[in-house]
């Protein structure tokens, strides 16, 4: 019994005044680090900031026009490669630009429209496609068309991961754990198609 109650206060000395460690996930690319109990709790009653609203109305017109990349598939291609990885984008960012409709709804913030970006004077997000560059796009039949859409989507997937980096390295943004989560998710999703297109394309190109 004495020996209990030594090894319990010996464990009761060790333990931080405020509670068990937490390991805190890192951005993409960097390593998660540990924090207190009480900087969690802070954590949770973080606030949605301007650049976090800036990335998610920025996203939502990011991925209508991938949705409008993919609709040409229907009657350009004839590869069942290219319709299945069009219909894996299709599906994955109409949801998600759904999802960040009701995040700005929520939060009392300015939804923007899917085809603000056709707008005049539009500035375009990092990777979209100018117009020039869709009607070239539309154009397109058979392989050619398959080449450069998979050229044009690599580029446009590369913008997102600018879009993310920025966000990330914003001072006090990406600090709520919807817009974290979130933006990790478009990070790890969009270098992973960015991986099997480029496989397509450089098997397309022998």
């Amino acid at each position: 019994m004495v020996l209990a109650a030594s090894l319990a206060a010996g464990c009761r000395t060790t333990r931080p005044a405020d509670g068990p460690a937490i390991v805190q996930p890192g951005a993409p690319g960097q390593a998660p680090h540990v924090i207190s109990a009480a900087t969690a709790t802070d954590l949770s009653h973080v606030q949605a900031t301007p650049a976090d609203v800036k990335f998610m109305q920025g996203m939502i017109g990011h991925h209508a026009q991938a949705l409008e990349m993919t609709a040409l598939l229907a009657t350009r291609t004839g590869s069942d490669d290219m319709r299945r990885l069009a219909k894996r984008i299709e599906l994955s960012q109409a949801d998600e630009i759904k999802m960040m409709q009701r995040w700005l709804e929520l939060r009392g913030q300015a939804v923007p429209g899917e085809h603000d970006h056709h707008m005049h004077g539009a500035v375009l997000m990092p990777g979209m496609l100018t117009p020039e560059e869709m009607d070239e796009l539309a154009a397109a039949k058979g392989p050619a068309f398959d080449r450069l859409f998979l050229r044009f989507m690599i580029k446009h997937h590369d913008g997102a991961l600018v879009m993310v980096k920025d966000l990330f390295a914003t001072p006090g943004a990406a600090q709520e754990s919807d817009i974290f989560a979130f933006a990790s998710d478009v990070d790890s999703d969009q270098r992973m198609e960015i991986e099997r297109m480029g496989a397509m394309l450089k098997e397309m190109e022998k």
